[in-house]
This record gives C-alpha cells, structure tokens and sequence, in this order.
C-alpha cells in the first residue's frame, strides 16, 4: 500500500512537472527509460503537455520512480489490478504462474496512474502489460512468463532469487 501511494505521488509530481514545462515553453522533464539490452535512444523531441510519451535521452522522475520500485522488490509485477484482484486475463495469468511458483511477489496497478501506465512501457521498450521483473531484470510479458513457467525456468530462477 506503501509502494503505491509512492508511485502515485511520484507520478503526480512528474505530470506536474511536465504541465510546468510545457506552460512555460520549455522542453519538459524528459526520462531515461532502459529495457533488458541498454538505453532505448529516441531523438529528443517537444512534447505536449497532454502526451505521456517519454524522452530517451535523460532520466527524470517516473524513470527514477519506476527504477526504485523495480530495485527494492525482487519480484514485482506491473499489472492492471493487483494480485489479489487482477483486472485483466493476462494479469490474472502472470499472477496464478508467480503464485504456483511460491513467490513472494509484489504488484503494482499501472491503472491507477496513466502516466505509470505508459511510463513503464517505455521504461522497459515493452509494448504491452503485464510486465515482470525479477531481481532488477525485465523478464518479460504474459507469453514469456507462460513459456518460462512450462519449461522450468521460472521456477529455477523465482527460487534462486529468493534463496539469495
């Protein structure tokens, strides 16, 4: 609940910042969004306030929000609803495959917060969600962690980090 009302507060603030720039005529508060492989380089480009699409070249607030949240839980899963109450099949999907592997997982709502919706997309140049990371790393979407949970691996790598 803690985590959550951070992200949510984080994210205000980033909109606020970006409707600050953009109301002052200056370029906004761009983000440094990584996915698994390195920076994802996008030439800087305006954006409007109402755009929730992010900047590659620089970190910023929801970026650093996004890395926080990332680096102290070593199983998150970002998801529409939470793990108790998933609001979307390939939520629920993600949540039941963690759950048979006995994670000690956390979830967070991208629902809740639009900017955190399209923020986490870009931090990670994945286009859809749900999103899991484990230990710091992007795994992947709902496919990836179905074909990982079949042959094994996701349950190696849930136990290894959480036997660490």
């Amino acid at each position: 609940q803690k985590m959550r009302s951070f992200i949510i507060a984080v994210c205000a603030m980033a909109l606020i910042a970006l409707q600050c720039a953009d109301a002052f005529s200056v370029a906004p508060i761009g983000l440094h969004l990584r996915s698994s492989k390195g920076a994802v380089a996008t030439h800087p480009v305006r954006q409007a306030r109402s755009s929730l699409r992010m900047q590659g070249g620089e970190k910023g607030p929801m970026h650093d929000a996004i890395e926080k949240v990332v680096k102290e839980n070593k199983i998150i899963l970002f998801m529409k609803g939470n793990k108790d109450f998933p609001q979307c099949g390939f939520s629920n999907t993600c949540t039941q495959i963690l759950k048979s592997c006995n994670a000690d997982f956390q979830t967070v709502n991208v629902l809740e917060n639009e900017l955190l919706r399209q923020g986490i997309k870009a931090y990670s140049a994945w286009p859809t969600i749900p999103q899991l990371y484990i230990d710091g790393e992007f795994i992947g979407g709902c496919d990836i962690c179905i074909d990982m949970y079949q042959s094994g691996e996701l349950v190696e790598l849930i136990e290894q980090v959480q036997n660490s």
